[in-house]
């Protein structure tokens, strides 16, 4: 993605490609919690939107780094656009659990924004409760996490977690690091504080103040919780929000991404 002779996103992960490995990913990418893992027995299966059907293999918590076998993959289209991308998943399967999930990454014209549109339909027989967020690795003009990246809020934030107050702090409405995140270091804090419980908190900046270049991300839900992740390579505020849809229900969502100078 570039935008006025800025780019966006990169290999973060210096690991070798493994499309089996958790993190293997790049961009503004998608996450659902599972729907059904606390009721299932080891050996049961549970549900991931998205994903399919998997199986859970023993007693230990839930880890989303854990490679489950898939036992029901669903059913999956994929057709590209001049200016879009759209996927369809959809799960049947014996669990009661069923969807339509159709999502769409598309670039409006006249416009320096990149929007992702989502429908989810339940078409089983069990309701559909889940959160789901976006990791959101950018990697603006490849620049490190350090003095020069930081992160802007609508609201007063509050983080606590590892590497905040030493490499990175919370200044009014902002985050900004003290020094470079290198190798080893730690920064992550599993909840900031200070949004409220609409949609307008939904409202999160990341800047790169040496080369002038921004996005801001936004969505037409509120957010549920605010999870902030960081390594040498990207600086990641990752927004969840909640999702729930009765069987026959469908719901949709949307995301938008509007890349800018400054």
């Amino acid at each position: 993605m570039e935008y006025k002779g800025h780019t966006y996103f990169g290999t973060w992960n210096q690991a070798p490609y493994d499309p089996k490995l958790h993190d293997a990913i790049m961009g503004p990418v998608e996450e659902f919690t599972p729907l059904n893992f606390d009721d299932a027995k080891p050996g049961e299966q549970f549900v991931k939107i998205g994903v399919g059907v998997l199986t859970k293999p023993d007693d230990k918590k839930y880890s989303f780094a854990t490679n489950y076998a898939i036992k029901n993959p669903g059913k999956w289209l994929v057709t590209k656009g001049k200016d879009q991308v759209a996927f369809t998943h959809e799960l049947k399967d014996e669990t009661g659990y069923g969807y339509d999930y159709h999502k769409t990454l598309k670039l409006v014209k006249g416009k320096p924004q990149l929007v992702l549109e989502h429908t989810l339909k339940n078409t089983g027989s069990k309701p559909i409760v889940a959160s789901t967020y976006n990791h959101n690795f950018f990697m603006i003009d490849n620049e490190p996490s350090n003095e020069n990246i930081r992160i802007v809020f609508p609201f007063e934030v509050k983080g606590e977690g590892k590497g905040f107050g030493s490499i990175i702090n919370a200044n009014g409405k902002m985050l900004n690091y003290s020094r470079e995140v290198v190798k080893g270091d730690q920064v992550f804090s599993a909840g900031l504080q200070g949004f409220g419980p609409t949609a307008k908190d939904y409202d999160i900046r990341i800047e790169n103040t040496k080369t002038k270049a921004g996005v801001r991300i936004t969505c037409d839900q509120p957010l549920e919780k605010l999870v902030y992740w960081a390594c040498p390579t990207t600086s990641c505020p990752e927004p969840y929000i909640k999702i729930a849809a009765e069987p026959g229900q469908e719901i949709k969502w949307k995301v938008t991404y509007e890349f800018y100078t400054f």
